[in-house]
């Protein structure tokens, strides 16, 4: 399975510099995940990397057709909020094209009325029973993959997602809720945690974590997150 998505792009070395390339950071959205601090950690991860990086703070953004089209990965740090319709489908037509599309957290629960968007990204948030005091162990479920490779398991103290997700996404990392919390989390399951997909053309890389600069800036996310960046840029 580490082979499905890898296969089709050229050998991904995380530790080699991707030439020039440019970012489209769009944040904003619910302020309590502190969106233009998490943006401009990334902003700095993806520089290091050899980006280029704009950071915007509107999503009118997403009226510029040619600015996606020149855009080789878009970063969304935005929870809540909602597009129009001229925004979400140039967003999401620039992505089937073959920009990249990554990010963190408050991705997977954005314009929580657009289930266009939602299948683009693969899943949507539900819940985190417990709120930030839940302890658990962040298992990394393909070690071989050069995404998550010699990172390992590791254990944090935030929120846990239960979320809607698309079957077909490939799981790098996943949780496990032992805890039953009704009406949703009727069971243990395990959930997913990081996961790559295409739409289209583009490839999309998300990560649960992040729901603060301090969680972001644990080694082992950051890490992931910087690899699944690179990885999803075209």
């Amino acid at each position: 399975m580490a082979e499905s998505l890898l296969k089709s792009t050229p050998f991904f070395t995380y530790w080699r510099k991707p030439e020039m390339k440019y970012a489209l950071i769009v944040q904003g959205g619910y302020s309590g995940h502190q969106p233009r601090v998490i943006a401009h950690i990334l902003a700095g991860v993806l520089r290091e990397q050899n980006f280029e990086v704009e950071i915007a703070d509107s999503l009118d953004v997403f009226l510029d057709v040619e600015k996606l089209r020149r855009t080789d990965l878009i970063v969304p740090i935005w929870t809540a909020g909602s597009l129009t319709p001229e925004q979400l489908k140039n967003f999401t037509s620039v992505v089937q094209a073959g920009t990249g599309i990554a990010g963190v957290h408050g991705m997977g629960d954005a314009f929580r009325c657009e289930i266009e968007y939602q299948g683009m990204v693969g899943g949507q948030f539900l819940r985190h029973p417990g709120d930030m005091g839940v302890t658990y162990r962040v298992h990394i479920t393909e070690p071989y993959n050069p995404l998550v490779m010699g990172i390992g398991d590791f254990v944090v103290t935030t929120e846990q997602w239960y979320m809607m997700f698309e079957p077909s996404v490939q799981v790098l990392a996943n949780t496990y809720f032992e805890q039953i919390d009704p009406p949703l989390v009727w069971r243990p399951v395990g959930m997913p945690v990081a996961w790559i997909k295409k739409y289209g053309n583009g490839r999309v890389y998300f990560n649960a974590l992040g729901h603060s600069p301090d969680i972001l800036l644990i080694p082992q996310v950051l890490t992931m997150v910087q690899r699944g960046m690179i990885w999803a840029a075209r």
